[in-house]
Protein backbone atom coordinates (compact mmCIF):
# COMPACT_ATOMS: atom_id res chain seq x y z
CA UNK A 1 0.00 0.00 0.00
CA UNK A 2 1.15 3.49 -1.17
CA UNK A 3 1.47 6.09 1.64
CA UNK A 4 1.26 9.81 1.27
CA UNK A 5 1.09 12.50 3.78
CA UNK A 6 -1.31 14.32 1.31
CA UNK A 7 -3.59 13.00 -1.08
CA UNK A 8 -5.36 15.14 -3.36
CA UNK A 9 -7.82 14.48 -6.36
CA UNK A 10 -7.50 16.12 -9.62
CA UNK A 11 -5.34 18.14 -11.47
CA UNK A 12 -7.07 20.71 -12.60
CA UNK A 13 -6.68 24.47 -11.20
CA UNK A 14 -7.75 23.81 -7.54
CA UNK A 15 -6.09 20.53 -7.28
CA UNK A 16 -2.62 22.24 -8.91
CA UNK A 17 -2.93 25.07 -6.44
CA UNK A 18 -3.71 23.03 -3.59
CA UNK A 19 -0.97 20.65 -3.90
CA UNK A 20 2.23 23.36 -5.46
CA UNK A 21 0.80 25.71 -2.16
CA UNK A 22 1.01 22.19 0.40
CA UNK A 23 4.29 21.66 -1.19
CA UNK A 24 6.09 25.00 -0.72
CA UNK A 25 4.35 25.62 3.16
CA UNK A 26 5.00 22.07 3.90
CA UNK A 27 8.19 20.91 2.47
CA UNK A 28 9.34 17.81 4.53
CA UNK A 29 5.75 16.39 3.39
CA UNK A 30 4.46 13.73 0.74
CA UNK A 31 2.20 15.06 -1.80
CA UNK A 32 0.45 12.77 -4.23
CA UNK A 33 -2.28 13.82 -6.99
CA UNK A 34 -4.51 11.58 -8.29
CA UNK A 35 -5.85 12.66 -11.79
CA UNK A 36 -7.78 10.84 -14.32
CA UNK A 37 -6.52 13.31 -16.97
CA UNK A 38 -3.04 12.22 -19.25
CA UNK A 39 -3.30 16.16 -19.96
CA UNK A 40 -5.18 18.77 -17.83
CA UNK A 41 -6.81 21.33 -20.11
CA UNK A 42 -6.72 25.13 -19.21
CA UNK A 43 -10.46 25.26 -18.23
CA UNK A 44 -10.98 29.29 -19.11
CA UNK A 45 -9.01 28.50 -22.78
CA UNK A 46 -11.31 25.91 -23.44
CA UNK A 47 -13.91 28.37 -26.05
CA UNK A 48 -10.65 29.54 -27.91
CA UNK A 49 -10.22 25.75 -29.20
CA UNK A 50 -12.84 26.12 -31.68
CA UNK A 51 -11.52 29.02 -33.10
CA UNK A 52 -8.61 30.95 -31.74
CA UNK A 53 -5.95 28.64 -30.55
CA UNK A 54 -7.53 25.66 -33.11
CA UNK A 55 -6.62 22.70 -30.84
CA UNK A 56 -6.75 21.31 -27.15
CA UNK A 57 -2.88 20.61 -27.54
CA UNK A 58 -2.86 24.73 -27.40
CA UNK A 59 -4.62 25.06 -24.38
CA UNK A 60 -2.75 22.36 -21.75
CA UNK A 61 -2.32 23.74 -17.90
CA UNK A 62 1.14 22.45 -17.63
CA UNK A 63 0.49 20.81 -14.10
CA UNK A 64 2.29 17.59 -14.30
CA UNK A 65 5.93 19.88 -15.14
CA UNK A 66 4.94 22.02 -12.07
CA UNK A 67 4.40 18.76 -9.89
CA UNK A 68 7.72 17.86 -10.82
CA UNK A 69 8.92 20.61 -10.25
CA UNK A 70 7.88 21.19 -6.95
CA UNK A 71 8.12 17.48 -5.94
CA UNK A 72 4.99 16.43 -5.81
CA UNK A 73 4.15 13.21 -6.77
CA UNK A 74 0.99 11.81 -10.06
CA UNK A 75 -0.87 9.05 -10.33
CA UNK A 76 -2.53 8.44 -13.44
CA UNK A 77 -5.96 6.79 -12.48
CA UNK A 78 -9.05 7.43 -10.43
CA UNK A 79 -10.43 7.08 -7.12
CA UNK A 80 -13.49 5.28 -6.78
CA UNK A 81 -13.91 5.13 -3.10
CA UNK A 82 -12.43 6.79 0.07
CA UNK A 83 -12.47 5.20 3.27
CA UNK A 84 -12.44 8.01 6.01
CA UNK A 85 -11.83 5.60 8.60
CA UNK A 86 -9.03 3.64 7.61
CA UNK A 87 -7.89 6.91 6.21
CA UNK A 88 -7.40 5.06 2.70
CA UNK A 89 -8.68 5.74 -0.98
CA UNK A 90 -9.09 2.69 -3.76
CA UNK A 91 -8.31 3.41 -7.15
CA UNK A 92 -9.88 2.24 -9.92
CA UNK A 93 -6.64 -0.10 -10.35
CA UNK A 94 -7.21 -1.64 -7.24
CA UNK A 95 -4.34 -0.25 -5.63
CA UNK A 96 -4.50 1.81 -2.26
CA UNK A 97 -3.40 4.80 -0.98
CA UNK A 98 -3.28 5.94 2.87
CA UNK A 99 -3.82 9.53 3.46
CA UNK A 100 -3.40 12.26 6.25
CA UNK A 101 -4.58 14.62 4.43
CA UNK A 102 -7.17 14.90 2.07
CA UNK A 103 -7.96 17.58 -0.46
CA UNK A 104 -10.85 16.92 -2.89
CA UNK A 105 -10.88 18.65 -6.34
CA UNK A 106 -13.29 16.85 -8.46
CA UNK A 107 -14.56 19.84 -10.26
CA UNK A 108 -17.98 20.01 -12.23
CA UNK A 109 -19.25 18.21 -15.08
CA UNK A 110 -21.38 19.98 -17.44
CA UNK A 111 -25.37 20.10 -16.70
CA UNK A 112 -27.38 17.45 -19.70
CA UNK A 113 -31.16 18.43 -18.55
CA UNK A 114 -32.95 15.12 -18.58
CA UNK A 115 -36.36 17.02 -19.57
CA UNK A 116 -35.42 18.43 -22.75
CA UNK A 117 -36.25 15.52 -25.43
CA UNK A 118 -33.44 14.91 -27.75
CA UNK A 119 -30.58 15.79 -25.49
CA UNK A 120 -28.95 12.24 -26.38
CA UNK A 121 -29.79 12.46 -30.30
CA UNK A 122 -26.23 12.55 -32.19
CA UNK A 123 -24.60 15.82 -32.72
CA UNK A 124 -25.94 17.02 -29.18
CA UNK A 125 -22.42 18.18 -26.92
CA UNK A 126 -22.23 19.77 -24.03
CA UNK A 127 -18.78 21.37 -22.72
CA UNK A 128 -16.69 19.54 -20.44
CA UNK A 129 -12.94 19.86 -19.26
CA UNK A 130 -12.36 16.84 -21.12
CA UNK A 131 -9.70 16.57 -23.82
CA UNK A 132 -10.89 13.45 -25.53
CA UNK A 133 -14.46 14.96 -25.86
CA UNK A 134 -13.53 17.92 -26.71
CA UNK A 135 -11.08 16.49 -29.46
CA UNK A 136 -14.35 14.23 -30.45
CA UNK A 137 -16.43 17.22 -30.68
CA UNK A 138 -14.27 19.45 -32.58
CA UNK A 139 -13.77 16.61 -35.32
CA UNK A 140 -17.75 16.40 -35.87
CA UNK A 141 -18.04 20.09 -35.56
CA UNK A 142 -15.48 20.39 -38.51
CA UNK A 143 -18.20 18.90 -40.74
CA UNK A 144 -21.22 21.29 -39.30
CA UNK A 145 -22.14 24.49 -41.12
CA UNK A 146 -25.16 25.72 -38.72
CA UNK A 147 -24.90 25.47 -35.42
CA UNK A 148 -27.49 26.10 -32.54
CA UNK A 149 -25.89 27.12 -29.06
CA UNK A 150 -28.28 26.95 -26.31
CA UNK A 151 -26.98 29.26 -22.72
CA UNK A 152 -25.60 32.77 -22.61
CA UNK A 153 -23.98 32.81 -20.20
CA UNK A 154 -19.70 32.55 -20.69
CA UNK A 155 -19.55 29.72 -22.56
CA UNK A 156 -22.09 29.94 -24.92
CA UNK A 157 -20.95 33.38 -25.73
CA UNK A 158 -17.22 32.80 -26.34
CA UNK A 159 -17.86 29.32 -28.21
CA UNK A 160 -20.26 30.88 -29.97
CA UNK A 161 -18.75 34.15 -31.16
CA UNK A 162 -15.02 31.61 -31.89
CA UNK A 163 -17.35 29.09 -33.97
CA UNK A 164 -18.30 32.48 -36.25
CA UNK A 165 -14.91 33.19 -36.63
CA UNK A 166 -14.41 29.76 -37.90
CA UNK A 167 -16.40 30.62 -40.66
CA UNK A 168 -19.68 28.73 -39.22
CA UNK A 169 -23.47 30.07 -39.17
CA UNK A 170 -24.19 30.27 -35.09
CA UNK A 171 -27.83 30.75 -33.77
CA UNK A 172 -27.10 31.69 -29.74
CA UNK A 173 -30.45 30.86 -27.88
CA UNK A 174 -31.31 32.76 -24.33
CA UNK A 175 -34.12 33.00 -22.16
CA UNK A 176 -33.41 36.44 -21.04
CA UNK A 177 -33.54 39.46 -22.70
CA UNK A 178 -29.71 39.79 -23.34
CA UNK A 179 -26.59 37.59 -23.16
CA UNK A 180 -24.73 37.61 -19.80
CA UNK A 181 -27.98 38.58 -18.38
CA UNK A 182 -27.03 36.99 -14.96
CA UNK A 183 -23.25 38.48 -14.70
CA UNK A 184 -23.90 42.05 -15.73
CA UNK A 185 -26.86 45.17 -15.29
CA UNK A 186 -28.64 45.49 -18.33
CA UNK A 187 -26.72 48.63 -19.53
CA UNK A 188 -23.49 46.49 -20.09
CA UNK A 189 -25.10 43.25 -21.32
CA UNK A 190 -26.99 45.36 -23.75
CA UNK A 191 -23.40 46.74 -25.05
CA UNK A 192 -22.01 42.96 -25.13
CA UNK A 193 -25.69 41.89 -26.98
CA UNK A 194 -24.88 44.60 -29.73
CA UNK A 195 -20.87 43.57 -30.04
CA UNK A 196 -21.49 39.54 -30.54
CA UNK A 197 -24.39 40.54 -33.20
CA UNK A 198 -22.11 42.85 -35.43
CA UNK A 199 -19.37 39.88 -35.19
CA UNK A 200 -22.19 37.45 -36.76
CA UNK A 201 -23.56 35.71 -34.27
CA UNK A 202 -27.59 35.21 -34.49
CA UNK A 203 -29.50 36.29 -31.44
CA UNK A 204 -32.51 34.54 -30.20
CA UNK A 205 -33.15 36.16 -26.97
CA UNK A 206 -36.39 36.12 -24.73
CA UNK A 207 -37.26 32.96 -25.35
CA UNK A 208 -36.80 29.15 -24.47
CA UNK A 209 -36.13 25.28 -26.22
CA UNK A 210 -38.64 23.09 -26.15
CA UNK A 211 -37.08 20.22 -27.86
CA UNK A 212 -34.50 18.78 -29.76
CA UNK A 213 -35.30 17.79 -33.20
CA UNK A 214 -33.86 14.54 -34.89
CA UNK A 215 -34.55 10.18 -35.48
CA UNK A 216 -30.58 9.00 -34.84
CA UNK A 217 -28.78 12.53 -35.51
CA UNK A 218 -29.78 15.95 -34.27
CA UNK A 219 -31.66 18.22 -37.34
CA UNK A 220 -33.35 21.26 -35.59
CA UNK A 221 -34.07 22.56 -32.15
CA UNK A 222 -37.54 23.92 -31.40
CA UNK A 223 -38.56 26.69 -29.38
CA UNK A 224 -41.50 27.23 -27.06
CA UNK A 225 -43.39 29.77 -29.84
CA UNK A 226 -42.98 26.49 -32.50
CA UNK A 227 -40.59 28.43 -34.22
CA UNK A 228 -37.81 25.73 -35.55
CA UNK A 229 -33.66 26.57 -36.30
CA UNK A 230 -32.05 24.23 -38.39
CA UNK A 231 -29.12 22.67 -36.65
CA UNK A 232 -26.39 20.47 -37.79
CA UNK A 233 -25.04 20.37 -34.24
CA UNK A 234 -26.01 21.95 -30.97
CA UNK A 235 -23.89 22.92 -27.98
CA UNK A 236 -25.50 22.85 -24.60
CA UNK A 237 -24.38 25.46 -22.20
CA UNK A 238 -26.47 25.47 -19.69
CA UNK A 239 -23.74 25.89 -16.68
CA UNK A 240 -22.52 23.21 -14.60
CA UNK A 241 -22.94 21.09 -11.67
CA UNK A 242 -20.93 19.97 -8.88
CA UNK A 243 -19.20 16.89 -9.17
CA UNK A 244 -19.58 15.92 -5.19
CA UNK A 245 -20.59 11.70 -5.48
CA UNK A 246 -17.25 10.53 -4.23
CA UNK A 247 -17.93 12.72 -1.09
CA UNK A 248 -21.37 11.96 -0.67
CA UNK A 249 -20.19 8.05 -0.80
CA UNK A 250 -17.46 8.19 1.58
CA UNK A 251 -20.20 9.64 4.19
CA UNK A 252 -19.14 13.69 3.90
CA UNK A 253 -21.97 16.07 3.96
CA UNK A 254 -23.52 17.83 0.95
CA UNK A 255 -25.55 20.95 0.88
CA UNK A 256 -28.97 21.40 -0.84
CA UNK A 257 -27.50 22.58 -4.34
CA UNK A 258 -24.84 19.72 -4.69
CA UNK A 259 -21.76 21.03 -3.05
CA UNK A 260 -19.70 19.68 -0.60
CA UNK A 261 -19.89 21.61 2.75
CA UNK A 262 -16.72 23.52 4.28
CA UNK A 263 -15.94 25.87 6.87
CA UNK A 264 -14.05 29.26 5.74
CA UNK A 265 -10.36 27.11 6.07
CA UNK A 266 -11.82 24.58 3.12
CA UNK A 267 -12.13 21.38 5.43
CA UNK A 268 -15.11 19.61 5.63
CA UNK A 269 -17.02 17.97 8.59
CA UNK A 270 -13.43 15.99 8.52
CA UNK A 271 -11.42 17.82 9.91
CA UNK A 272 -8.54 15.36 7.75
CA UNK A 273 -10.52 16.27 4.70
CA UNK A 274 -10.61 19.31 2.44
CA UNK A 275 -12.67 20.48 -0.64
CA UNK A 276 -11.79 23.05 -3.41
CA UNK A 277 -13.16 24.66 -6.78
CA UNK A 278 -16.22 23.75 -8.19
CA UNK A 279 -17.45 21.06 -5.92
CA UNK A 280 -16.61 23.05 -2.80
CA UNK A 281 -19.40 25.04 -0.83
CA UNK A 282 -19.37 28.78 -1.72
CA UNK A 283 -21.08 31.80 -0.09
CA UNK A 284 -21.35 35.17 -1.67
CA UNK A 285 -18.80 37.75 -0.11
CA UNK A 286 -21.02 40.25 0.21
CA UNK A 287 -24.39 38.73 1.06
CA UNK A 288 -23.24 35.94 2.54
CA UNK A 289 -25.82 33.50 0.74
CA UNK A 290 -24.67 30.16 -0.61
CA UNK A 291 -23.25 30.73 -4.02
CA UNK A 292 -23.53 28.56 -7.49
CA UNK A 293 -20.22 30.61 -8.75
CA UNK A 294 -17.68 27.98 -10.34
CA UNK A 295 -14.33 30.28 -11.14
CA UNK A 296 -11.25 28.82 -11.76
CA UNK A 297 -9.74 31.74 -9.95
CA UNK A 298 -12.09 31.07 -6.94
CA UNK A 299 -10.87 27.61 -6.63
CA UNK A 300 -7.24 29.20 -6.69
CA UNK A 301 -7.92 31.22 -4.06
CA UNK A 302 -9.62 28.51 -2.19
CA UNK A 303 -6.65 25.82 -3.16
CA UNK A 304 -4.15 28.33 -1.59
CA UNK A 305 -5.89 28.32 1.60
CA UNK A 306 -6.48 24.85 1.94
CA UNK A 307 -3.17 24.54 0.95
CA UNK A 308 -1.72 26.88 3.52
CA UNK A 309 -3.88 25.37 6.55
CA UNK A 310 -3.66 21.72 5.94
CA UNK A 311 -1.35 20.93 9.48
CA UNK A 312 -2.09 24.40 11.14
CA UNK A 313 -4.72 26.31 11.03
CA UNK A 314 -4.38 30.81 10.57
CA UNK A 315 -6.75 32.20 11.98
CA UNK A 316 -6.11 34.87 9.16
CA UNK A 317 -5.47 32.58 6.37
CA UNK A 318 -9.22 31.89 5.08
CA UNK A 319 -11.69 32.36 2.91
CA UNK A 320 -14.60 34.56 3.24
CA UNK A 321 -16.92 34.22 0.17
CA UNK A 322 -16.75 34.73 -3.44
CA UNK A 323 -16.75 37.82 -4.80
CA UNK A 324 -17.70 36.45 -8.22
CA UNK A 325 -15.06 37.94 -10.62
CA UNK A 326 -16.17 37.65 -14.37
CA UNK A 327 -14.41 38.66 -17.46
CA UNK A 328 -14.71 37.92 -20.31
CA UNK A 329 -13.70 39.57 -23.96
CA UNK A 330 -15.67 39.61 -27.45
CA UNK A 331 -12.53 40.51 -30.07
CA UNK A 332 -10.90 43.98 -28.98
CA UNK A 333 -14.05 44.58 -26.64
CA UNK A 334 -13.84 43.79 -23.02
CA UNK A 335 -16.24 43.13 -20.22
CA UNK A 336 -15.81 42.62 -16.10
CA UNK A 337 -17.99 42.25 -13.09
CA UNK A 338 -17.00 41.82 -9.92
CA UNK A 339 -19.02 41.48 -6.56
CA UNK A 340 -22.84 42.61 -6.64
CA UNK A 341 -24.51 44.15 -9.54
CA UNK A 342 -27.07 47.17 -9.17
CA UNK A 343 -29.91 44.75 -9.89
CA UNK A 344 -28.61 41.73 -6.65
CA UNK A 345 -27.83 44.93 -4.50
CA UNK A 346 -32.02 46.31 -5.24
CA UNK A 347 -33.07 42.42 -4.86
CA UNK A 348 -31.26 42.02 -1.62
CA UNK A 349 -32.32 45.55 -0.47
CA UNK A 350 -29.38 46.81 0.13
CA UNK A 351 -29.11 50.47 0.76
CA UNK A 352 -27.02 51.72 -2.16
CA UNK A 353 -26.35 54.17 -4.86
CA UNK A 354 -24.47 53.60 -8.31
CA UNK A 355 -21.85 55.73 -9.60
CA UNK A 356 -21.14 55.60 -13.27
CA UNK A 357 -18.64 57.21 -15.93
CA UNK A 358 -18.40 57.24 -19.52
CA UNK A 359 -14.64 57.76 -20.27
CA UNK A 360 -11.59 55.91 -22.38
CA UNK A 361 -8.68 53.94 -21.08
CA UNK A 362 -5.58 56.32 -23.21
CA UNK A 363 -4.53 59.76 -23.06
CA UNK A 364 -5.39 61.50 -25.63
CA UNK A 365 -8.22 59.49 -26.85
CA UNK A 366 -6.61 60.00 -30.99
CA UNK A 367 -3.48 57.52 -30.07
CA UNK A 368 -4.91 54.58 -32.19
CA UNK A 369 -5.43 51.77 -29.39
CA UNK A 370 -7.80 53.65 -27.35
CA UNK A 371 -10.82 52.25 -26.47
CA UNK A 372 -13.97 53.88 -24.58
CA UNK A 373 -14.31 52.63 -21.20
CA UNK A 374 -17.67 52.61 -18.68
CA UNK A 375 -17.21 52.02 -14.97
CA UNK A 376 -19.65 51.44 -12.95
CA UNK A 377 -19.98 51.53 -9.23
CA UNK A 378 -22.41 49.80 -6.43
CA UNK A 379 -21.64 51.54 -3.26
CA UNK A 380 -23.00 51.55 0.42
CA UNK A 381 -24.94 54.44 1.18
CA UNK A 382 -24.40 54.74 4.54
CA UNK A 383 -20.48 53.37 4.90
CA UNK A 384 -19.29 54.59 1.70
CA UNK A 385 -18.14 50.52 1.44
CA UNK A 386 -18.20 49.68 -2.82
CA UNK A 387 -19.98 46.47 -3.09
CA UNK A 388 -19.61 46.15 -6.44
CA UNK A 389 -18.57 47.03 -10.07
CA UNK A 390 -18.79 46.37 -13.83
CA UNK A 391 -16.88 47.83 -16.57
CA UNK A 392 -17.19 47.51 -20.51
CA UNK A 393 -14.13 48.76 -22.74
CA UNK A 394 -11.41 46.95 -24.44
CA UNK A 395 -8.52 44.46 -23.48
CA UNK A 396 -7.58 46.57 -20.18
CA UNK A 397 -11.08 45.78 -18.73
CA UNK A 398 -9.35 42.78 -17.06
CA UNK A 399 -6.99 44.06 -14.91
CA UNK A 400 -9.01 47.35 -14.12
CA UNK A 401 -11.99 44.01 -12.89
CA UNK A 402 -9.64 42.56 -10.43
CA UNK A 403 -8.62 45.84 -8.74
CA UNK A 404 -12.03 46.41 -8.37
CA UNK A 405 -12.05 42.62 -6.82
CA UNK A 406 -8.97 43.90 -4.74
CA UNK A 407 -10.87 46.87 -3.51
CA UNK A 408 -14.59 44.76 -2.55
CA UNK A 409 -12.52 42.16 -0.62
CA UNK A 410 -10.37 44.83 1.57
CA UNK A 411 -13.98 46.96 1.76
CA UNK A 412 -12.68 49.60 0.59
CA UNK A 413 -14.70 52.72 0.68
CA UNK A 414 -15.38 55.95 -1.92
CA UNK A 415 -12.75 57.90 0.21
CA UNK A 416 -10.18 55.44 -0.35
CA UNK A 417 -10.56 55.66 -3.95
CA UNK A 418 -10.86 59.28 -4.09
CA UNK A 419 -7.57 59.87 -2.50
CA UNK A 420 -5.97 56.77 -4.66
CA UNK A 421 -2.83 57.58 -5.99
CA UNK A 422 -2.52 56.01 -10.04
CA UNK A 423 0.11 56.08 -12.20
CA UNK A 424 -0.51 56.58 -15.73
CA UNK A 425 1.03 56.51 -18.77
CA UNK A 426 -0.62 57.66 -22.57
CA UNK A 427 -0.45 54.37 -24.08
CA UNK A 428 -1.24 52.32 -21.18
CA UNK A 429 -4.24 54.04 -19.06
CA UNK A 430 -6.49 56.70 -19.07
CA UNK A 431 -5.89 60.37 -17.98
CA UNK A 432 -5.05 60.70 -13.97
CA UNK A 433 -7.46 64.06 -14.48
CA UNK A 434 -9.73 61.29 -16.05
CA UNK A 435 -9.40 58.40 -14.49
CA UNK A 436 -12.89 56.25 -14.94
CA UNK A 437 -12.34 54.73 -11.95
CA UNK A 438 -11.92 57.71 -9.93
CA UNK A 439 -14.45 59.73 -11.79
CA UNK A 440 -17.30 56.91 -11.17
CA UNK A 441 -16.29 57.10 -7.56
CA UNK A 442 -16.80 61.46 -7.55
CA UNK A 443 -20.12 60.03 -9.56
CA UNK A 444 -20.95 57.82 -6.74
CA UNK A 445 -20.46 60.33 -3.73
CA UNK A 446 -22.24 62.78 -6.08
CA UNK A 447 -25.15 60.51 -5.65
CA UNK A 448 -24.56 60.16 -2.05
CA UNK A 449 -25.03 63.97 -1.30
CA UNK A 450 -27.62 64.12 -3.27
CA UNK A 451 -29.45 61.34 -1.97
CA UNK A 452 -28.64 62.32 1.69
CA UNK A 453 -30.09 65.74 1.07
CA UNK A 454 -33.57 64.65 -0.01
Amino acid sequence: MKKTDVLIIGSSAAGLVAATTGKRVHPNKDFTVVTKAPQTLIPCGIPYVFGTVGTTDKDILPAEMMFEKTGVDTIHDEIIEIDREKKTAILKSGEEIQYDKLVIGTGSNPLKPKWLKGVDLKGVFAVPKDKVYLDEMQTKLNDAKKIVTIGAGFIGVEISDELVKAGKEVVLIERLPHILGLAFDKDISMRATEIIEKRGVKLETNCTVKELIGTDKVEAVLLEDGRRIEADAVILSLGYTPNSKLAAESGLAVNKQGFISVDEYMRTEDSDVFAVGDCAEKRDFITRKPSQVMLASTACAEARIAGMNLFKLSAIKTFSGTISIFSTALGEHGFGVAGLTERVAEAENFDFVTGVFDGIDRHPGSLPDTHKQYVKLVVGRESGVILGGEVAGGLSVGDLINTIGFIIQNRMTLNGILTAQVGTHPLMTASPAGYPLIKAAENAYSNILAVNKQ
